[in-house]
């Protein structure tokens, strides 16, 4: 009997851990990109002890004016996971639900399948409970001033809420 549970313990491990990669899985290459910017950002910080994770996307958004050229703008949670920040395979790091969700915000200039460096990529995230409505429109401002020719819509303008 208690292999039995051991067994279903275990399987329910892998199902959980399974479920924070897929989601991420899931993102188009040039998402994943700005998610993985986040994620190295806030897994560098001194502070954070435990690895971080891409959770759900709340706001995707991009604009192509051509040329091979797309402006991309992603609003999304990344999820605490109960592996260290310095875990390399993530695969088996299940998500804590101890913790509060980082609501991330990141915006760049894509030239081909690359961010380009200018305008600088644009990173945000803080815990969910702080995040102020001051704080959601200084983002907005910020990605609305990146580069974009004259007479195209706005980035935030094409979004598609997830």
């Amino acid at each position: 009997m208690a292999a039995v549970l051991l067994w279903l313990l275990a399987a329910g491990t892998l199902l959980v851990s399974a479920g924070a990669n897929e989601a991420y899985d899931e993102l188009h290459e040039t998402y994943k990109k700005g998610v993985d910017l986040a994620v190295d950002k806030l897994n560098s910080h001194v502070g954070i002890n435990r690895r971080f994770l891409f959770f759900k996307s709340l706001l995707k958004s991009d604009i192509q004016p051509g040329f091979d050229v797309t402006y991309i703008y992603h609003n999304f949670y990344l999820k605490a996971t109960t592996c260290s920040k310095g875990a390399v395979n993530t695969s088996s790091c299940p998500f804590r639900n101890d913790r509060p969700l980082m609501d991330c915000t990141v915006c760049y200039k894509m030239f081909g399948d690359e961010i380009e460096t200018e305008p600088k990529p644009y990173v945000h995230c803080i815990q969910k409970p702080k995040l102020t409505r001051v704080m959601v429109q200084t983002r907005l401002d910020h990605c609305s001033r990146m580069s974009y020719t004259r007479g195209s819509p706005t980035l935030l303008a094409s979004g598609t809420p997830n």
